[in-house]
């Protein structure tokens, strides 16, 4: 006899939907110990396992996943729009949270969705740091925002000290000299002096800088004086944007350590790829996963939520979209390797940069999006490949193989 648990996860309850054959029953839970024990005391009442499915719902599901997993349990973990979708195919009537537990069973029962593969603490490890990553980031860009806006008051025109991207040396500068008027009242050696301080300004860079300091202040009109709060926030968000950059190194270089003590080369074969500098492959690394657990690259592109409608790697498909159903981080950090793919291929070719590069040309192709979204299946065929073969990038096998494809 089958037997299904459906259970529809919220923040504080579960409700879990027992289908044994024709009957079913229902239950609510709490999503603590006293509730996951009364969950296992009603799994453990069937001899053979019962199959077991829920919604990804965040950081909800996550301590349900830990349970099952802790007592050796397999489970199916659905996408809440792939459910919903599966749902709407004459399951769903209406809206209650004991229907959702019912129809999540029976299209468990429908579908026979596989099970998810249990994968080591690592690569949890590993997505956890990588999301924390991702935060951090986010918390840098509100900070540059802020910056910039009250930079404003205070020393609008220094923002063109430097032509390149603004980091550390910058951030040093404006911590120190948060308002013009102290440029103006500093003696140029007195500025000189104090630049040398900073990592990767010798003598003559420091001369240049100063000199354009001096410039830069002596052009600005604040708003506000030296002693305003203003120039305090200068402080702060400057100083912000240096503990901020500093801890996300830091987790890249936790992360890095934790994935070279894997028992696997995955790391080394993805920093291979042309374009893929250590953070960009640790971070995709860390939201695939392991990579092993999927049965053929269609699945990676279900799990980031690229798969279309329709796709085709010979001639591009006009109709082409994409689900977003799936891992929208992976998504977007693919999105953008393809993009440093293209640029690292002027000194080291890839495949998927010609590939890019010939659609790009292609008069019966329009639209960057839909040439990265094709350029990504390629990408995902090809870290699949690395991974389950453990070799290296090589573009002369990578260009064979793709004639070969192409044939087929």
């Amino acid at each position: 006899m089958q037997v299904v648990f459906g259970i529809d996860v919220s923040k504080a309850t579960s409700t879990v939907c027992e289908l044994i054959g024709e009957s079913k029953n229902e239950l609510t839970i709490t999503n603590d110990l006293p509730g996951f024990t009364l969950l296992l005391k009603d799994l453990a009442a069937f001899s053979k396992q019962p199959q077991i499915i829920f919604e990804a719902t965040g950081v909800y599901s996550r301590r349900l996943q830990a349970f099952l997993e802790d007592y050796d349990y397999d489970y199916v973990i659905i996408n809440p729009l792939k459910a919903k979708k599966e749902m709407d195919l004459g399951l769903r009537h209406n809206k209650t949270d004991r229907t959702d537990a019912y129809h999540l069973a029976l299209i468990q029962r429908l579908y026979h969705h596989p099970v998810n593969k249990i994968q080591a603490n690592a690569y949890h490890q590993l997505n956890a740091l990588s999301r924390f990553y991702d935060q951090l980031t986010a918390d840098l860009v509100m900070a540059k925002n802020r910056l910039h806006q009250v930079l404003q008051s205070t020393f609008p025109e220094v923002e063109q000290l430097f032509c390149t991207a603004k980091g550390f040396n910058y951030w040093k500068i404006i911590s120190h000299y948060p308002h013009c008027e102290l440029i103006r009242q500093a003696q140029e050696r007195e500025i000189i002096n104090w630049l040398i301080q900073l990592k990767g300004i010798g003598i003559k860079h420091a001369q240049k800088t100063a000199a354009k300091l001096k410039k830069l202040a002596n052009m600005t009109y604040p708003v506000v004086s030296e002693t305003s709060v203003e120039a305090e926030q200068v402080q702060y968000y400057a100083q912000r944007l240096i503990n901020l950059n500093e801890q996300r190194e830091n987790l890249i270089s936790r992360m890095v350590k934790l994935a070279k003590s894997l028992p696997n080369h995955d790391l080394e074969n993805l920093e291979s790829i042309p374009g893929f500098a250590q953070t960009t492959a640790v971070r995709v690394l860390a939201e695939l996963g392991d990579i092993r657990r999927f049965s053929n690259p269609n699945k990676i592109n279900a799990f980031i939520g690229i798969d279309p409608g329709r796709y085709q790697s010979g001639e591009m498909d006009s109709s082409l979209s994409i689900t977003k159903h799936g891992n929208a981080i992976a998504r977007k950090l693919l999105y953008r390797a393809i993009g440093q793919i293209d640029n690292a291929a002027k000194t080291n070719p890839c495949h998927i940069a010609d590939y890019y590069e010939s659609k790009k040309r292609s008069l019966q192709t329009k639209g960057f999006k839909k040439i990265a979204i094709a350029s990504i299946h390629k990408l995902i065929r090809t870290i699949y490949a690395l991974i389950i073969n453990d070799q290296l990038y090589n573009y002369n096998v990578a260009t064979h193989n793709q004639k070969d494809f192409s044939r087929n």
